[in-house]
C-alpha cells in the first residue's frame, strides 16, 4: 500500500512536470528571449523537479543539466527538461534585472532599446535559417540548446546599464585571437552548405552585425553562438558554453 500510494505521487508528480514544461515551451524561452512585459512573470520556480532557481543558476548550465540527468536519465527528454527549466530561471532574473532598472531609471533609453531589437530579430531570423540549413537538420535537443543560449544576449544587454558596468570594452588581446579564428571558422562552416543556403544564411549573419551598433565583445559572442549552430556533430566545440 505505502509503495503503491508513493508510486502514484511520482505519477503525480511527473504530470505536474510535464505540464509546466508544456508551458513553458508554448510561452516562457522564446528563442531569443523575451523583452515584452508580461502580466504572469516567469515563476521563480524551475520546471524541472519545482526546484528553487537560486540554487541552479549559482552552476553552469552544462553543470546544473549534468546534476539533473544523474538523478533522473541522460534520455533527450530528460536534458530538454533540464535545459527548460535553467532557461526558465534565466529568462526570470532577465526579468528582475529588466524591472530593477527600469524602477531606477538607469535602464536602456528607448533608443537604445529599439536598436536591440532589430539586433534580436536579426538574431532570431538568422537562428531559424541557421538551424534548418544545418546538417544534419537540428533535432529538439540542439534547439532546445540554441534557445537557451540566446537567452544570454538580453540579459548582458541590459546588465551593461547596471552602475559598475564596463560598456563597450575592447577586446583583450585573447579574445581578439579568437574573434579571428572565430570569422575563419564560421566561413568554414557556410562553405559546407549547398549554395542557396549559404546565401540564405549568410545574409541573415550579416543582417545581425549590421542591425545594430554592437561592440566587438558582443560580436565574439554572436560568431560563437552561429559556429554552435552551424558545428557538425561529434565536432570539438569551439568554445565554452557561454554560461
Amino acid at each position: 500500500m505505502v509503495r503503491s500510494g508513493f508510486a502514484i505521487a511520482v505519477v503525480s508528480s511527473l504530470l505536474v512536470i510535464a505540464c509546466e514544461l508544456i508551458a513553458l515551451g508554448q510561452q516562457a524561452v522564446p528563442p531569443l528571449g523575451s523583452s515584452s512585459r508580461t502580466t504572469n512573470p516567469p515563476s521563480s520556480r524551475a520546471a524541472a523537479g519545482s526546484a528553487p532557481c537560486a540554487p541552479i543558476l549559482q552552476l553552469s548550465s552544462p553543470d546544473w543539466i549534468a546534476k539533473y540527468t544523474a538523478e533522473h536519465t541522460t534520455s533527450p527528454d530528460d536534458t530538454i527538461a533540464a535545459i527548460n527549466a535553467y532557461a526558465q530561471c534565466y529568462q526570470a532574473r532577465t526579468n528582475r534585472l529588466a524591472a530593477s532598472l527600469e524602477k531606477s531609471g538607469k535602464g536602456p533609453p528607448k533608443g537604445a532599446s529599439a536598436k536591440f531589437r532589430d539586433f534580436q530579430a536579426a538574431l532570431e531570423n538568422f537562428s531559424a535559417k541557421a538551424l534548418a540549413a544545418r546538417k544534419p537538420p537540428a533535432d529538439p535537443l540542439t534547439t532546445a540548446y540554441t534557445s537557451l543560449y540566446a537567452l544570454g544576449f538580453r540579459y548582458e544587454f541590459l546588465e551593461s546599464y547596471e552602475p559598475k558596468a564596463e560598456r563597450n570594452r575592447a577586446l583583450a588581446q585573447q579574445e581578439s585571437e579568437e574573434y579571428a579564428k572565430a570569422k575563419n571558422r564560421l566561413g568554414e562552416l557556410f562553405g559546407l552548405l549547398p549554395m542557396d543556403q549559404f546565401h540564405e544564411v549568410h545574409s541573415a549573419f550579416s543582417q545581425i552585425l549590421t542591425a545594430s551598433e554592437i561592440n566587438d565583445v558582443t560580436k565574439l559572442e554572436v560568431y560563437r553562438y552561429a559556429i554552435f549552430i552551424l558545428a557538425r556533430p561529434g565536432e570539438k566545440p569551439f568554445s565554452p558554453p557561454p554560461f
